[in-house]
């Protein structure tokens, strides 16, 4: 039997490529946590985890091209990418690194799956402090718009 975050593992690298919405409903566990490099408290549940997630998606890639996909996906190509990863059974620690305005990022995100495969933890850490700080401005920038439906 694989273990849960092997598949888990594969769907996420998925949703990262893809950057389907639908996709990540499909990942998260309802139950879900997500705990932010920037925001003290524990985001807890599907919508508010998917809404971090997707405001994520948008600023770390340090995009340089959009393009819709035929499934209905919005594609994007940029500095983004997974340089490392650590796996268990019910958890992984993949290393990301990327650049935004000429600042290199560097992060790891640790997740952990449930035994149907549904990610139930999603933790961000993000170093330097000027990768932090730049992080910090351009997502609640975003968050910000998302929340108007912007």
């Amino acid at each position: 039997m694989e273990a849960p975050a092997v598949a888990g593992l594969e769907s996420w690298h998925c949703v990262v490529r893809n950057l389907s919405e639908a996709a990540l409903d499909e990942v998260l566990a309802d139950e879900v946590v997500f705990q932010s490099p920037i925001v003290h408290t524990p985001q807890k549940g599907r919508v508010l985890t998917k809404l971090y997630l997707m405001a994520a998606f948008n600023v770390l890639p340090g995009q340089t091209k959009i393009e819709q996909t035929s499934a209905g996906s919005t594609k994007r190509e940029g500095h983004f990418r997974y340089v490392r990863e650590v796996v268990g059974d019910y958890d992984a620690v993949l290393e990301f690194m990327t650049e935004i305005d000429g600042i290199e990022v560097n992060g790891v995100d640790m997740i952990r799956w449930n035994g149907e495969g549904k990610i139930i933890d999603f933790k961000v850490m993000i170093r330097p402090l000027k990768a932090i700080q730049k992080v910090h401005a351009q997502m609640a920038t975003m968050l910000e718009g998302m929340k108007k439906g912007g």
